[in-house]
């Protein structure tokens, strides 16, 4: 039997610092999405009578809000069921595209660091005969323009490197990376899943080509994201069948989903410079906070340029396994990315922590409804479960 919404509600007193993995659908989004679960309930692609018509103007002027916010125009948006499936078709999509017209696989580029969803679509290009080279970020995160320079070779391809990382939020120099990109004739692909909605991103600016967004992490619904692709960027669908999103994602569309993605898009964007503000307060008061009641904790990543609502630290010389087991009933965070299987944060180890120290390691994000008071709860908990590892406590 499924759990209640009661019995696996997190309105008991937990402290919810995880909303890099998801956020709550935010109530503005649920209504935008509500009459077209049952009033308006047509298929977007049935046009012989008013219930698709009415779904199908649903469905162009969220596009169009979409395509408005990232400076890009609406046939350049495929809605896809999140960033996952969107960093897949535009990874495996292009590659083969792009090998396909050349007359082979050619060489891709990287960042060890990156999300699993871009990782893992860039090694099964490499067995099919793509070259893959991964750089090392520095200790603080980031890559250097120059570590691309010198990767680059006369056949690279394709570049891949997110906006905001999802377990450190350090910010990469997207802009530059995608001038020496299109310098060298190569494609440049941005997964922008944890930066679109808390970031100004606006394609113009970052000057790649491809670009991947998610609903769910900027408080709209789960199941829908977007891929954006400028104009003459080829792309070969990775399934078939009904030819709709222009024959690279067919099916039919979720037009309350897509509704909702549109619907939490200009909610971000109506409040997106104050929330940077106060979230980025209340992070550094949290780090402030912590660091000072516990010296020895560790920073992982540059605090700037950083998402104001990210905050990822070592605790030293304490279980990793332990540590998460005492905060587990009085606050809600991550011990690594949310996607991650169990195994050292392979994000950390990228940066260079040791293993025990990667699971040692929490990161606390914080969301539209987080409070100084939640910080101050946070900081309390945090010490008090430190210093009781610390000291070997039960």
């Amino acid at each position: 039997m499924l759990p209640t919404p009661a019995e696996g509600s997190l309105n008991n007193g937990v402290i919810n610092l995880d909303h890099q993995a998801t956020t709550p659908c935010h109530p503005a989004v649920i209504e935008a999405m509500e009459p077209w679960w049952r009033e308006q309930w047509g298929n977007a692609s049935s046009r012989q009578h008013r219930l698709g018509l009415t779904a199908a103007a649903a469905v162009s002027s969220a596009r169009n809000t979409l395509a408005d916010s990232l400076g890009v125009e609406s046939d350049e948006v495929i809605f896809t069921s999140g960033a996952t499936e969107a960093n897949n078709l535009a990874l495996l999509g292009h590659a083969r595209f792009r090998a396909r017209t050349a007359g082979g696989p050619g060489h891709l580029i990287s960042v060890a660091s990156e999300h699993h969803a871009v990782l893992d679509p860039l090694q099964q290009l490499r067995q099919e005969g793509f070259e893959l080279t991964l750089l090392t970020p520095r200790p603080d995160g980031l890559i250097e323009t120059t570590q691309l320079e010198q990767a680059i070779q006369p056949n690279t391809q394709l570049v891949s490197v997110m906006v905001a990382n999802n377990e450190i939020g350090v910010i990469q120099p997207v802009q530059e990376l995608s001038t020496i990109c299109r310098n060298h004739g190569i494609t440049m692909h941005t997964d922008a899943a944890q930066a679109y909605g808390h970031l100004p991103v606006n394609m113009q600016h970052l000057g790649c080509s491809l670009l991947s967004v998610s609903a769910h992490k900027f408080n709209g619904p789960k199941g829908i994201g977007a891929l954006v692709a400028r104009k003459g960027t080829g792309l070969d669908p990775l399934f078939w069948g009904g030819g709709q999103e222009q024959g690279l994602r067919p099916g039919t569309l979720p037009v309350p989903l897509i509704v909702g993605l549109a619907a939490a898009a200009t909610l971000a964007k109506a409040d997106q410079a104050a929330r940077l503000t106060r979230l980025g307060a209340l992070r550094d008061q949290l780090w402030h906070d912590l660091k000072q009641r516990n010296p020895g904790l560790l920073l992982n990543g540059t605090l700037h340029p950083r998402l104001a609502h990210n905050l990822n630290i070592t605790v030293p010389g304490i279980s990793g396994s332990r540590l998460q087991r005492a905060l587990k009933s009085q606050l809600a965070c991550s011990s690594g990315s949310a996607c991650s299987s169990g195994a050292p944060s392979h994000v950390l180890r990228a940066i260079g922590r040791s293993r025990t120290e990667a699971e040692a390691s929490l990161r606390l994000s914080l969301g539209r409804d987080t409070t100084a008071i939640d910080i101050e709860r946070a900081v309390a908990v945090l010490t008090e479960t430190i210093q009781a590892g610390a000291t070997g406590r039960p």
